[in-house]
Protein backbone atom coordinates (compact mmCIF):
# COMPACT_ATOMS: atom_id res chain seq x y z
CA UNK A 1 0.00 0.00 0.00
CA UNK A 2 1.26 2.97 -1.18
CA UNK A 3 0.93 6.15 1.39
CA UNK A 4 1.10 9.19 -1.14
CA UNK A 5 -1.54 11.56 -0.87
CA UNK A 6 -2.34 13.88 -3.98
CA UNK A 7 -3.94 17.05 -4.34
CA UNK A 8 -5.35 16.30 -8.45
CA UNK A 9 -5.85 13.66 -10.35
CA UNK A 10 -3.02 14.22 -12.51
CA UNK A 11 -0.54 14.58 -10.13
CA UNK A 12 -2.03 11.23 -8.95
CA UNK A 13 -1.75 9.53 -12.48
CA UNK A 14 1.59 10.79 -12.53
CA UNK A 15 2.54 8.95 -9.42
CA UNK A 16 1.31 5.76 -10.46
CA UNK A 17 3.24 5.38 -13.28
CA UNK A 18 5.89 4.61 -10.68
CA UNK A 19 3.86 1.44 -9.53
CA UNK A 20 2.39 0.21 -12.65
CA UNK A 21 6.06 0.98 -15.02
CA UNK A 22 3.65 2.98 -18.05
CA UNK A 23 5.44 5.49 -20.10
CA UNK A 24 3.13 6.47 -22.10
CA UNK A 25 5.28 9.15 -24.42
CA UNK A 26 7.13 7.21 -26.85
CA UNK A 27 9.37 7.98 -29.30
CA UNK A 28 8.85 7.55 -33.29
CA UNK A 29 12.14 6.67 -34.06
CA UNK A 30 13.20 4.23 -31.23
CA UNK A 31 11.28 1.66 -28.95
CA UNK A 32 12.45 3.45 -25.78
CA UNK A 33 9.14 5.47 -24.11
CA UNK A 34 8.93 7.75 -21.23
CA UNK A 35 6.96 8.89 -18.34
CA UNK A 36 6.63 12.56 -19.44
CA UNK A 37 6.70 14.60 -22.49
CA UNK A 38 9.66 16.62 -21.65
CA UNK A 39 11.73 13.58 -21.32
CA UNK A 40 10.65 12.21 -24.76
CA UNK A 41 11.15 15.69 -26.26
CA UNK A 42 14.84 15.91 -25.17
CA UNK A 43 15.76 12.51 -26.18
CA UNK A 44 14.40 13.17 -30.03
CA UNK A 45 16.95 14.99 -30.56
CA UNK A 46 19.32 12.38 -30.42
CA UNK A 47 17.72 11.66 -33.85
CA UNK A 48 17.20 14.77 -35.64
CA UNK A 49 21.06 15.94 -34.58
CA UNK A 50 19.55 19.32 -33.64
CA UNK A 51 21.52 20.93 -30.82
CA UNK A 52 19.54 24.13 -29.50
CA UNK A 53 21.30 25.44 -26.94
CA UNK A 54 24.78 27.21 -28.29
CA UNK A 55 27.22 28.47 -26.08
CA UNK A 56 27.80 32.22 -25.45
CA UNK A 57 31.98 31.78 -25.90
CA UNK A 58 32.42 28.69 -27.71
CA UNK A 59 31.57 27.04 -30.74
CA UNK A 60 29.90 24.32 -28.93
CA UNK A 61 26.31 23.25 -28.99
CA UNK A 62 24.17 20.96 -26.78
Amino acid sequence: HCPMAFRDKTTLTVHQWVHTGERPFACTHCPKAFKNKRTLTDHQLVHTGERPFACAHCPKAF
